[in-house]
């Protein structure tokens, strides 16, 4: 099926440069199946290397996931090691399989928050896979939308202090300068997995065009099959940006 659904999307030639994912479910997954939470996680894991190889199919440029917010920082203590030992566990297990299929990794957010193990294990996978050409894979942890934007209005007024820049020069570019997707068009479609809707603190500013899709579908479950089925929903709707059909 999912073969299918590839070759469909190729007929169509339309395909969403950048995507961005919330990955929800992993606890409900564990309580339908009577696990503890982290084994949701881990299975979550598995959707990872799913969606990487299914963008890099499709001929996705960019694929942004949502793997913990900095709220998930309340969380109980003992879910927080167990994420931030998976976190180290994926990169030992991945690094070398996405830098062979040239996949170029980003980890976005507050990073300043994580144990020292977790930061050095995060930059050797950024190291490691840098030049990757095929994908630009973003992983946003202890990441806010808001806390983003009130970094780039404190860095906007910093510049301001210092005369770098005049107040008046302030625009939509200037800001979006100063956000941790810079270097990346903003996404063309947002899928939430798990049936939730709503964006839950998650690129406030890029989804502002963006095509929401969301499924019903567990992250754990999410697999090939359902990134093509959202893309091939991206390539039958007609997008405006505010404009009229003509």
């Amino acid at each position: 099926m999912a073969d299918d659904l590839l070759a469909r999307i190729r007929e169509n030639g339309d395909v969403p440069r950048h995507i961005a994912v919330i990955m929800d479910g992993n606890g409900r997954w564990a309580r339908r199946r009577h696990l503890p939470r982290p084994m949701g996680h881990r299975a979550g894991m598995r959707a990872v290397r799913e969606a990487v190889e299914a963008a890099i199919e499709a001929g996705v440029a960019v694929l942004t996931l949502f793997a913990f917010s900095e709220e998930n920082w309340q969380r109980p203590a003992n879910e927080i090691s167990a994420l931030m030992e998976l976190l180290q566990e994926f990169i030992a297990k991945e690094l070398a399989e996405l830098k062979s299929q040239g996949v170029t990794v980003h980890v976005l957010g507050d990073r300043t928050k994580l144990a020292p193990a977790s930061q050095a294990a995060v930059e050797r996978l950024e190291a490691d896979t840098a030049g990757g050409t095929r994908l630009a894979l973003n992983i946003c942890i202890s990441y806010s939308s808001r806390a983003e934007i009130t970094r780039a209005a404190r860095l906007l007024a910093e510049d301001v202090a210092k005369g770098i820049l005049r107040p008046e020069d302030i625009d939509e570019e200037a800001i979006a300068a100063r956000l941790y997707t810079t270097p990346w068009r903003d996404p063309d479609l947002l899928i939430r997995t798990s049936g939730e809707q709503r964006i839950s603190n998650f690129l406030l500013w890029q989804l502002a065009y963006a095509e929401l899709y969301i499924t019903p579908v567990l992250w754990p479950d999410f697999t090939r099959t359902t990134l093509f089925e959202a893309i091939l929903e991206y390539q039958r709707r007609e997008r405006r940006f505010g404009k009229v059909s003509v």
